[in-house]
């Protein structure tokens, strides 16, 4: 790869590889999962689906669950040691 990118490419590469990867699990999840999304003609073919239980599941996954019992600092170790009062 030394030929043809310089070395000063390679952040910004994993940085857009990173990015793209992100993009195509939240579509694929949201193609496979989400309570909303029909593919198959069957069910299309309801018109308003009633399945409030389903949308509850996708809203509340597991990434979600373990954030909510975490505080919502970036740094808390930094936070801590400027915010301590003398």
């Amino acid at each position: 790869m030394g030929r043809w990118m310089k070395p000063e490419v390679y952040p910004l590469l994993a940085a857009m590889t990173f990015v793209t990867s992100m993009c195509v699990f939240q579509l694929t999840r949201n193609l496979i999962q989400n309570p909303d999304v029909r593919i198959r003609k069957s069910g299309r073919t309801n018109g308003v689906f009633d399945n409030e239980e389903e949308g509850e599941k996708y809203a509340k996954h597991g990434l979600r669950n373990f954030l909510r019992t975490r505080p919502p600092e970036v740094m808390p170790t930094i936070n801590h040691f400027f915010s301590q009062q003398k």
